[in-house]
């Protein structure tokens, strides 16, 4: 027997091996196969200890352990030491006193004697703990109201008095009417009308240092927040309507009774509110709103209007807005906040004046897309990252502005804007340090599938390299700076626990160790992250994973990952881990799997991020075409032998991909999928694809439901019963269509007892087993 031969032989019979080490009993587990990672990390108050959530014995639930230097290796926490390590503490400006609420009791605590002291009890829990600009005094929320408590004297003083309702003396017209009627023909009711009168102005006569009542209706009161001098405190109304939501059935149930329940509401204008800012001045107890209307833009017209012959929409008028709590600096003299347009598409910034009820616009940012990146949350009720330095003038924000992610500043005294990073890469998270001078920034300085980590100097504008290998670093830095916390990750090593000298380009010291034995038995692939041109020119990121050449079939399978605004082509463990030992399954098969970063995908900058605007299931679409011409240009593959697979968003891609190009994809398995965006979520939907009643050409273009008369290759669809994110009724309304066309190729795979995301080990098996089963009866029978 010749050489050649016998190597060829070793190779199938390696990878035969290989293969049978791998079964999908096993790997489905997920993180019982794998072993747990580590999470939730956090210092202890002294920095002496960390403390994380754990798992490494496989037992039911993750518990609490602790790991101090010195140690060889993390110990079991106490309960109480567990619990005691998840309080939010508040610092004070004595380092040795913190204070925190714990199940809505208040209480201080003394670092050096480590005690803790029970300070305020009610039977109604208390929350939203603030910390008062002098010594000794801090606030909370108990009800709807804010009360302040003086540690220095023991005084607990409430300083709003807000209600629901319309108040004591509010009366409907009816009542009115009837009130005046008595008036005018009973001399009783006027004298007594008279008396009652008479009561109140001597009463009135006794100031009373108790706050006024405020009544706010039936609108939705929240957002309360003092400011730190204890004078003002602000809050939000948002004004009273009905809206539909969504009805989702439980059939599997204890009792044997189905069960309804309520899960969200569809996307739609009737979703897009009135809100109110407002202020309430504690020393003149009175409230007021502040008026938004001198926003720059806040008439804008969105872009898109001009498709539809709307005269009425092309109206000027303010754009509905929503306010985010205040950010103070250290002593109150300033304050600011975020502001966005309902629509998404403009944020502001602007400080804000609570004596006059003014504000000063300072950054304005608009995006004919929607608003969002790192940094600047996509929904329009969230808060982006937003502060002070220590000068108490200067503010650090975010913003898209070169296309990127970075960080700028604003000083509110020189009226000067700075752009502190630079470069085609995001900043991905910002922290501050303990003398505000300097930031701790994640970023993908060296890749866009790489979490680093870097400081960065104010004064001297110079970014410190500290963790920068391939991976990602998710770190926690302890109260003195001294010691970084850091979790860390790479393609085919799962998360673990590290410390390390805060220091430049520090080395990482390992405190866990989780993976299963059964998991390190196998030689899990390193996968390339290629880079091909999509057919516009954007230069595309995915995956790959390839068999050895003599174990090559020449089938390949398109993996689209989930969430749209989700990154998987990246250097670090993927949140797809059962996907990930399941393309290893498929490697050792001898199938070619492309993981592909399509437009829309996280990490890439803002024209990436809002390729998809007005067409879900185009660009995204393509570059899932694009990325199958580059494996049958470079790799062999056979253009008919081609399937495509992915859940939720990703099985969004794969039904317009068997649908909108049937002539692409030879199978394709449609998990959990979104059928008819009109029947998805407010506040993702909206930023994407505007709103049906305001843009329905482009809800009908990317919606798989309007496409079936076009399916020609095989298609599975699996989907849990119990989805209360994308409803079961989703894939029953395209399967009702299918029905009505006479499609024959397609079948439908229901679990009564799973989610959005799956849960049981059984339910996992039995739908990958369905699509390697589809996998290799349309692609390799070929």
């Amino acid at each position: 027997m010749n050489k050649k031969l016998i190597l060829v032989i070793c190779i199938l019979f390696s990878t035969v091996i290989q293969s049978q080490t791998l079964k999908l009993e096993e790997i489905m587990k997920g993180n019982t196969f794998i072993g747990v990672s580590p999470e939730n990390e956090r210092w202890s108050l002294d920095g002496k200890k960390v403390y994380f959530d754990w798992n490494p014995n496989n037992e039911l639930g993750t518990s609490t352990y602790f790991w101090k230097n010195g140690f060889s290796k993390p110990e079991l926490a106490s309960p109480t030491e567990a619990a005691f390590s998840k309080i939010d503490f508040k610092k004070t400006s004595n380092s040795d006193l913190y204070y925190y609420i714990d199940k809505g009791r208040l209480f201080s605590y003394a670092v050096k004697s480590k005690s803790s002291k029970k300070l305020y009890l009610q039977s109604i829990p208390i929350s939203n703990l603030q910390m008062g600009n002098a010594p000794g005094v801090l606030f909370f929320k108990q009800g709807e109201n804010l009360f302040q408590f003086n540690t220095n004297e023991g005084s607990v003083i409430q300083i709003t008095n807000f209600r629901k309702g319309k108040g004591e003396n509010a009366t409907t017209d009816k009542e009115s009417f009837l009130k005046s009627q008595q008036l005018e023909l009973f001399q009783f009711v006027k004298d007594q009308e008279a008396l009652k009168k008479w009561n109140l102005a001597k009463s009135k006569a006794i100031k009373s240092d108790f706050p006024k009542p405020y009544y706010y209706g039936k609108n939705t009161f929240g957002n309360l927040k003092g400011n730190p001098k204890g004078n003002f405190a602000t809050f939000r109304l948002i004004e009273e309507a009905e809206r539909k939501s969504e009805k989702m059935e439980l059939f599997i149930t204890s009792d044997g009774y189905n069960q309804i329940e309520e899960t969200k509401e569809k996307v739609s204008t009737a979703n897009i509110l009135a809100t109110k800012f407002g202020i309430y001045n504690i020393e003149k107890d009175s409230v007021y709103f502040v008026n938004f209307s001198s926003l720059s833009h806040i008439q804008d017209v969105p872009k898109y209007f001009e498709l539809y012959e709307t005269p009425k929409a092309m109206e000027k008028k303010d754009k509905l807005i929503v306010v985010q709590e205040p950010v103070y600096n250290e002593n109150g003299s300033y304050v600011i906040s975020e502001i966005r347009s309902q629509d998404n598409k403009d944020r502001w910034i602007v400080s804000l004046d609570l004596e006059k009820g003014t504000f000063e616009e300072i950054e304005h940012q608009h995006d004919e897309a929607w608003i969002g990146g790192p940094g600047i949350p996509s929904n329009s009720y969230g808060r982006g990252t937003l502060g002070f330095l220590a000068d108490n003038e200067t503010v650090y924000f975010q913003s898209e502005a070169t296309g990127y992610s970075h960080l700028y500043t604003y000083n509110l005294k020189s009226k000067k804007k700075t752009q502190l990073t630079k470069g085609n890469w995001e900043v991905r998270t910002v922290s501050i340090s303990n003398d505000k001078k300097a930031f701790y920034l994640t970023t993908t300085t060296t890749n866009p599938g790489n979490r680093s980590f870097y400081k960065f100097d104010v004064v001297n504008s110079v970014l410190e390299p500290i963790l920068t290998k391939d991976g990602a670093h998710e770190v926690s830095i302890s109260p003195d700076e001294s010691t970084l916390l850091v979790r860390y990750s790479y393609k085919n090593k799962p998360w673990e626990l590290y410390v390390a000298p805060n220091k430049k380009n520090t080395n990482l010291n390992l405190i866990t160790s989780s993976t299963s034995a059964s998991f390190k038995e196998y030689a899990w692939r390193e996968p390339e992250v290629i880079t091909f041109k999509a057919q516009d020119g954007t230069p595309v990121n995915a995956r790959l994973y390839k068999p050895q050449t003599a174990n090559a079939n020449k089938a390949a399978i398109l993996f689209v990952h989930g969430a749209g605004y989700l990154q998987n082509a990246h250097n670090y463990w993927s949140t797809y881990h059962r996907e990930y030992m399941f393309h290893n399954m498929l490697v050792d098969l001898g199938y070619t799997v492309l993981d592909i970063d399509y437009r829309g995908s996280d990490g890439y900058g803002r024209d990436f991020r809002t390729g998809i605007y007005r067409f879900m299931g185009g660009k995204d679409l393509t570059d899932q075409i694009d990325g199958k011409k580059y494996l049958v240009d470079n790799y062999g593959i056979d253009a008919s032998r081609v399937g495509i697979y992915g859940g939720s968003y990703g099985g969004f891609i794969t039904l317009m991909g068997m649908l909108t190009t049937p002539n692409e994809f030879a199978a394709g398995a449609a998990l959990r999928s979104v059928t008819d965006w009109a029947h998805y979520n407010h506040g993702y939907t909206g930023n994407i694809l505007n709103f049906p009643e305001t843009d329905p050409d482009a809800y009908k273009k990317s919606s798989p439901i309007y496409f079936a008369n076009n399916l020609q290759g095989d298609l599975l669809m699996l989907h849990g019963m119990v989805d209360d994110n994308v409803e079961y009724k989703d894939i029953v309304r395209l399967s009702q269509r299918f029905i009505e066309l006479g499609k024959k190729k397609w079948s439908l795979a229901s679990f009564p007892v799973e989610a959005h995301g799956f849960k049981e080990t059984y339910s996992w098996v039995d739908e990958y087993s369905r699509i390697l089963n589809l996998f290799n009866e349309s692609l390799l029978k070929k």
